[in-house]
């Protein structure tokens, strides 16, 4: 076992410094802040205290740079190890927590929304790309650190939100190290399904994106309807593939995801 998945399997995270290289970092950017199509997708996902978070989520992996980044060799050779098997892209996200005005996320388990979903299992996680540098002043992630080991927790609703249980959350923030994920622009972070993690509102200056790649493995199919991705092999790519792939979203082979979600009650595509 290399030190890496240890320490994947104690702590439930990983960090993964410098994963894209400068040049891959500014291609990206100027993707996802040019693109008109992720601008006519996006939606908002609000706190219990008013504020709110941009997000644009698409299931299926596009032709574009960002796509590249998620069946990257780099990518894919490191969440298969992690989860220890064969993987699919179960969805991606751009999460845009601008400043003055990004809304917190409130402390859950990914798996708290997978396991409604028609997950069976947690042997799910998430790749965390900071797209702008990431500290406590703008909300940085917070982890409980090997909360991931407790198993799922039950979850409640809190604006649009889907919250694990405060009481248990409460008892666990004194029994675990709380960790702040302070990220250089490029870094990443890969978490496991039922880490409990946050973030606050983003009050200060200076934004905070960041891009999400959520893999489920390929023996954890989601049974039922669910909202995401059905299996489909990822067609690994060469690193290289990250600066030579176009950066205009594709629309017509994007399936991009339009806000609803049943289970935490939200009927329509939710005005930003």
């Amino acid at each position: 076992m290399s030190d890496r998945l240890k320490a994947f399997k104690e702590k439930g995270y990983v960090i993964l410094r410098g994963l894209l290289t400068p040049q891959e970092l500014a291609r990206l950017k100027d993707a996802m802040e040019k693109d008109q199509i992720l601008r006519e997708n996006e939606y908002g996902r609000s706190d219990a205290r008013g504020m709110r978070t941009r997000v644009c989520l698409w299931n299926s992996i596009p032709n574009n740079v960002a796509g590249a980044i998620a069946r990257a060799e780099k990518v894919v050779d490191t969440v298969e190890e992690l989860l220890e098997g064969d993987i699919y892209h179960y969805h991606s996200k751009l999460i845009m927590k601008d400043a003055h005005s990004g809304g917190a996320f409130l402390w859950h388990q990914d798996y708290g929304y997978w396991y409604e979903y028609k997950c069976l299992s947690p042997a799910m996680g998430t790749l965390w790309i900071a797209v702008d540098p990431t500290d406590k002043t703008n909300s940085c992630l917070q982890i409980l650190e090997g909360s991931h080991l407790v198993g799922r927790v039950d979850t409640g609703r809190q604006g649009d939100q889907i919250v694990a249980d405060p009481e248990r959350v409460e008892f666990l923030k004194k029994r675990l190290p709380l960790r702040y994920v302070e990220l250089d622009a490029g870094d990443a972070v890969f978490f496991h399904s039922n880490l409990l993690h946050m973030s606050d509102q983003n009050t200060s200056g200076k934004r905070r994106w960041a891009y999400l790649i959520a893999y489920n493995r390929s023996n954890n199919l989601p049974f039922g309807d669910h909202p995401h991705a059905e299996y489909e092999p990822i067609k690994k790519l060469q690193d290289s593939a990250i600066m030579t792939s176009p950066l205009t979203l594709s629309e017509k082979n994007l399936k991009f995801w339009t806000g609803r979600d049943t289970v935490v009650g939200l009927d329509q595509k939710p005005e930003i």
